[in-house]
């Protein structure tokens, strides 16, 4: 449980728990009850997003847990995201504030930029993501939003956005996983102070068919999902695990009771072709 409980310090001041809790493709009649289950596990940070339609059942299931737990609200900490189509200074004001009312909470600890505006799609795609960052500022200098970041930028989207931000970015979720491991973009993250999340930390799935991973996963006597969130989680990255069935949220929960050896754990950071989407940015044009 030392990693559900350990926050790690960001940029903006504020802790974020070293472990998360996806709700993408969460369907809405179950996400409120797997979110709740989720908080009762021992998980404390919720993350889901404009785009997931689920943000209303998300903040239900975190009202519930705090019911349930007696869990303060500054306890828990919760993450959404801004869609594409509502990029852009007025329209991100206008979106963050749908996606408040709908998780019904005061506050939100973090918010995304959930993809960058991109060459292929804006000729004009710099002043796009700079309009909606500064949307972003001006949302923490009114107290609704703790920490903004960003999502799915590469290097080269984040250097000519922090040329004007006010507001380094807090986090930079990324797709991460064994075969898809972004160096570079992890690395550039790091040197300017931003923690790096993992979406899709199981590669879809993928991951809990690798031949190896299944193999090692039986010498340390835990599942592939335990082995792949221990070793994201070990490289200083914040695993998102998303589950709606409590046995699976109950068995994420237990992803960091062990200790990978440095030498498994390098071992998984060199696979090669494990699946997983392989995202690139600039091909996210809708």
């Amino acid at each position: 449980m030392g990693t559900l409980k350990k926050r790690i310090m960001m940029n903006s001041g504020c802790g974020i728990p070293a472990a998360g809790f996806g709700t993408w493709q969460s369907e809405p009649e179950k996400t409120a009850a797997s979110v709740c289950k989720a908080i009762e596990c021992g998980f404390r940070h919720i993350d889901t997003a404009s785009l997931y339609l689920n943000e209303a059942e998300v903040g239900e299931g975190v009202r519930m847990a705090l019911e349930k737990t007696g869990l303060s609200r500054e306890e828990i900490f919760v993450t959404t995201k801004l869609w594409n189509t509502d990029r852009g200074y007025g329209r991100t004001l206008r979106a963050f504030e749908a996606s408040l009312n709908a998780l019904g909470l005061d506050y939100i600890d973090l918010y995304l930029i959930h993809w960058p505006a991109v060459p292929a799609q804006y000729e004009c795609w710099r002043q796009l993501n700079a309009e909606t960052w500064k949307a972003m500022e001006k949302l923490v200098d009114d107290g609704l939003v703790r920490s903004i970041g960003v999502s799915n930028f590469m290097p080269y989207h984040l250097e000519p956005l922090m040329e004007s931000a006010r507001i380094i970015p807090a986090v930079n979720q990324i797709e991460y996983h064994p075969g898809w491991i972004q160096p570079e973009c992890v690395d550039f993250c790091r040197s300017h102070g931003m923690v790096v999340e993992a979406w899709s930390p199981l590669a879809g799935g993928d991951a809990l068919k690798c031949a190896t991973l299944v193999e090692m996963a039986s010498r340390y006597g835990c599942s592939v999902s335990q082995l792949v969130l221990n070793w994201v989680a070990s490289n200083g990255i914040i695993p998102l695990s998303k589950s709606v069935t409590p046995s699976r949220i109950e068995e994420n929960s237990r992803s960091f009771d062990f200790e990978l050896s440095d030498e498994d754990r390098a071992a998984i950071s060199s696979l090669k072709g494990v699946g997983g989407k392989c995202r690139l940015p600039d091909t996210v044009t809708y």
